[in-house]
């Protein structure tokens, strides 16, 4: 009798539906539990055609008036337009290793779960930096940068720097000025190889040195300048009637007084109970909806823990009917600010800059994702064969964009750290 090799047996299509059945309910927890916010918000994985306009409207309707009958007049509406952007996570699995985990279902099964875990979390937090940014994908502004070893070290400015938006192994991209101010990239794809988070700097893989009569000035997340969705930053934090380029600042619309976040520069004051509630009524007052989520830097979030001391409050329990798409119940546990209107939770985000607050009202900010968000597998498997590569690879993600009325929202900035 012939002994079959069960290395023989090996077929991407067993692979591709262990990957699916086994793990796409684990790759929406990972999804809508990432961070706070995340979990919140609204989710529809129905978008299609080339743009989805949402009518805003800026004014009342008709004409009012009394002792004589008044002329009527059209209410002020604007389309909010919305356009999805690509975000992806790429995962390799090497082909030995799966081969070597053929004969053990159990160390195969746990192999795959770290892989589909790992590409998930990296999505997740790549889709967190860019919720709370500017839709740039800038990461930080150069100060200075020095090169040895064919190495190069860049020193991040105080002011843009964000430990949680450099990890070592991202690949980045460096932006180059010239004398006449125009923008370039020096450098693409260059590997973060260690972060030093006290000194505000960086290390490449290779030297970067700016052209003669240049300064390198930013760095950016790789292939992703200008390409990221819409985050609170760049919605929230524009200025009255701001525009950016000559284009009306947000989802085409002018900023203006139906069309802004409540914003509040504390000038370098400590948060305060005052300030929080001064916030909060001007959003009620704007809008009619007190925010039911605070989001915060963890250096404003040890500073509130400490103003409120004597009148902590935790929420441990499940918020009632937020579910994910998957039907799993999601629950964050946080400390809770008494407003006008009730309870409201603080939560701490590594995203957020030192001197930030966010008010927010998460029915207010909506993911629009394209149909079949999530792995791939329009070929009719997950994994792919990688070229001139002894692997397989797996791509997560998709097309969306980050929809935010400004109007229902608040923001404190330059508060004292």
């Amino acid at each position: 009798m012939a002994i079959t090799d069960p290395v023989a047996k090996f077929n991407m299509d067993d692979v591709n539906a262990l990957f699916k059945i086994k793990y796409e309910k684990l790759s929406e927890n990972v999804y809508n539990s990432a961070n706070v916010l995340l979990g919140r918000v609204k989710k529809s994985y129905n978008f299609t055609g080339k743009q989805l306009i949402i009518a805003i409207p800026q004014s009342f309707a008709g004409g009012v008036g009394s002792g004589n009958l008044p002329s009527a007049n059209k209410a002020l509406y604007s389309d909010a337009k919305i356009t999805a952007k690509k975000m992806y996570a790429v995962v390799e699995v090497d082909r030995e290793t799966i081969k070597a985990s053929l004969s053990d279902e159990g160390a195969f099964v746990r192999a795959t779960k770290e892989v589909v875990k790992k590409g998930v979390e990296s999505f997740m937090r790549n889709l967190s930096r860019a919720l709370f940014n500017d839709g740039t994908a800038k990461l930080g502004d150069i100060d200075a940068t020095s090169a040895a070893g064919g190495s190069a070290t860049l020193k991040i400015s105080d002011a843009s720097f964000k430990e949680a938006n450099f990890e070592e192994r991202d690949l980045v991209d460096i932006e180059e000025k010239d004398a006449g101010n125009n923008l370039s990239m020096k450098a693409t794809q260059l590997e973060i190889i260690e972060v030093d988070e006290i000194a505000k700097t960086i290390t490449l893989s290779q030297s970067v040195t700016p052209t003669t009569g240049s300064d390198l000035v930013a760095v950016y997340m790789q292939k992703s300048k200008d390409n990221d969705p819409d985050g609170l930053k760049g919605v929230l934090q524009k200025s009255n009637r701001q525009q950016i380029d000559g284009v009306d600042a947000s989802f085409g619309i002018k900023h203006g007084r139906r069309w802004e976040a409540v914003q509040e520069p504390a000038a370098q004051a400590a948060i305060s109970t005052d300030m929080l509630n001064k916030v909060m009524l001007k959003i009620k007052k704007k809008c009619g909806k007190t925010p039911n989520l605070i989001v915060c830097s963890f250096k404003q979030y040890e500073k509130i823990l400490n103003l409120l001391e004597d009148q902590k409050r935790y929420s441990v329990n499940t918020r009632a009917g937020l579910k994910s798409k998957s039907g799993a119940d999601i629950s964050f546990s946080g400390v809770e600010f008494m407003s006008v209107d009730g309870p409201v939770g603080i939560f701490p985000e590594r995203f957020v800059e030192d001197d930030t607050i966010y008010l927010l009202n998460d029915s207010h900010i909506h993911l629009y994702h394209r149909p079949d968000f999530g792995w791939f597998d329009d070929d009719g498997t997950v994994f792919l064969r990688k070229a001139d590569s002894d692997a397989y690879e797996a791509r997560y993600g998709g097309y969306l964009e980050c929809y935010i009325n400004p109007c229902f929202h608040g923001v404190i900035t330059g508060l004292s750290v």
